[in-house]
């Protein structure tokens, strides 16, 4: 069987940022399936390689974090077209499995069926169009419409449709009657990142030794709204915790929320360069709590955040200002806890006991390494997917 993988943003380790596809793709491959990726990079010309087993076709169409709204539309348009062309080049393809966001992927999934007779299945990683809705992103009645309507076709015509949230898939559900509907969240990398004891080397490099750290990484655009971070790092100040806040990513919002920070006089919050997996895992190693932060929009409790996942198998106590299942997980495991992002003193109050005592602390970790084995292994992920894609039990 040959696959045509639909993602915009692939990505791989050394890369950094979301490698999902990275995995599953590289397990469909091991599996002997051969995996055609269509993907883009910031670079003038198109260019085809070999990434362990896939076959990546890298499209000219430049995107990044700080892109604003409709200069991404324009990226996301650009990438359908050049994508339909792309894989009309590709012989023998016997499916197309398109992932999500943004929306117009699905667009590029529905031309490639129309055009080649080449059935697709839709992965949807965020509620589109509904999140940018509710995020005021999208207000033009007649785009309110179209997107909607999109959003139906798209699910219309897919052959199958892989939710990464039970959010996600109690949404999908209701609106694609009839449609097989899977259940496959994010992955923890449990190979890959791993419980350590702080190193000595790395507290100094970061300025943490005898210091509680806790860290968000990954996008810092309006979704993530980390003006609740900076809101509980001066709770924290007020309180004299000792506690270090390390803010690691990219975004449109990075620049004014790092100004921000500066100017309220938060000693206590650093910012820090985009890093690739590599580099992640020695932030990792000095953290002690990973803070997972949205908007307070009732869509984005939806999500599947992948610094969720990695938290869980570092062993990293989890904090989360958004309810929904990312909550549940956390409260239900006793690996985490939810803390109010409109009451800042919430955080210093829940905090403290895992501040001074290191027993619950470990505790707590090691209940969240034990929830990303147990339920969330990328093995697990990629075997479902290929029970999805070719009805065998497993790899």
């Amino acid at each position: 069987m040959k696959i045509i993988y639909l993602h915009q943003y692939f990505k791989t380790p050394e890369e950094g940022g979301p490698i999902r596809s990275y995995y599953l793709a590289k397990g469909l491959a091991n599996h002997g399936l051969e995996v055609e990726m269509i993907t883009a990079h910031n670079k003038p010309l198109k260019v085809i390689k070999e990434v362990e087993g896939i076959r990546v076709h890298y499209l000219p169409v430049h995107y990044d974090n700080s892109l604003g709204f409709k200069q991404r539309v324009i990226s996301f348009l650009k990438f359908m077209y050049l994508a339909v062309d792309e894989a009309a080049a590709i012989r023998g393809g016997d499916l197309c499995y398109a992932t999500s966001t943004p929306l117009t992927i699905g667009l590029a999934a529905i031309k490639i069926k129309e055009k080649f007779s080449i059935p697709y299945y839709f992965e949807v990683r965020d509620l589109w169009p509904e999140a940018p809705i509710q995020m005021g992103a999208i207000r033009n009645p007649w785009m309110l419409r179209y997107t909607r309507d999109l959003e139906q076709r798209i699910y219309d015509q897919a052959e199958k449709i892989i939710a990464l949230s039970p959010g996600i898939h109690e949404n999908i559900v209701k609106k694609a009657s009839g449609k097989q509907v899977a259940l496959i969240p994010n992955m923890s990398d449990v190979n890959f990142f791993e419980p350590q004891k702080k190193h000595p080397y790395f507290e100094d490099v970061f300025r943490t030794k005898n210091k509680f750290v806790v860290s968000y990484f990954g996008a810092i655009g309006k979704a993530n709204h980390l003006e609740y971070l900076l809101d509980i790092a001066r709770a924290s100040l007020e309180k004299q915790l000792p506690v270090k806040f390390l803010v690691v990513g990219d975004g449109a919002e990075k620049n004014r929320l790092e100004k921000l920070g500066h100017d309220r006089k938060l000693s206590n919050v650093d910012f820090l360069p985009f890093m690739n997996k590599n580099e992640l895992r020695e932030l990792l190693n000095v953290t002690d709590a990973a803070y997972i932060s949205f908007a307070n929009k009732p869509i984005l409790e939806t999500n599947s955040p992948n610094k969720f996942f990695d938290a869980l198998a570092s062993g990293k106590l989890v904090v989360t200002n958004t309810k929904g299942w990312i909550r549940e997980l956390a409260e239900v495991n006793q690996c985490g806890f939810y803390t109010d992002p409109e009451t800042p003193s919430d955080f210093a109050e829940k905090i403290n006991p895992f501040i001074n005592d290191k027993i619950m602390l470990s505790r707590f970790q090691q209940n969240a390494r034990k929830l990303g084995e147990v339920q969330f292994s990328r093995q697990q992920q990629v075997s479902e997917l290929i029970h999805v894609l070719t009805d065998t039990p497993d790899m």
